[in-house]
């Protein structure tokens, strides 16, 4: 079955890094685009960074530019998200995204989400 496990999550103070991984299994890992959303409390669930199948194409939100790294691994079936320079409005539940579209159907799965609080 379709698996995505989120890990790296966890306290670090302002101006720390982390690194988010997300084990991908079930699924032809390199035919999906992969995102990282994220959703802190009360607030709806946002994109943070999305990378493309092929790697050449990396989007992020504008609170993560120059901050944030997304990449891919297709001979671990992972992505990643490096975050640097982590601020308290970082703070949040971090959800890994796996998405491909075809004519007829878009498939899209997720991971269970991994902490992320910033604090001093």
């Amino acid at each position: 079955q379709v698996q995505l496990v989120e890990s790296g999550g966890g306290l670090v103070q302002p101006g720390g890094s982390l690194r988010l991984s997300c084990a991908a299994s079930g699924f032809t890992f390199s035919s999906y685009a992969m995102s990282w959303y994220r959703q802190a409390p009360g607030k709806e669930r946002e994109l943070v960074a999305s990378i493309s199948t092929t790697e050449r194409s990396a989007n992020y939100a504008d609170s993560v530019k120059g901050r944030f790294t997304i990449s891919r691994d297709s001979a671990q079936d992972t992505v990643y998200l490096q975050m640097n320079s982590l601020r308290p409005e970082d703070t949040a539940v971090y959800y890994c995204n796996a998405k491909r579209a075809t004519i007829i159907k878009v498939y899209s799965y997720w991971g269970q989400g991994t902490q992320v609080t910033v604090s001093s």
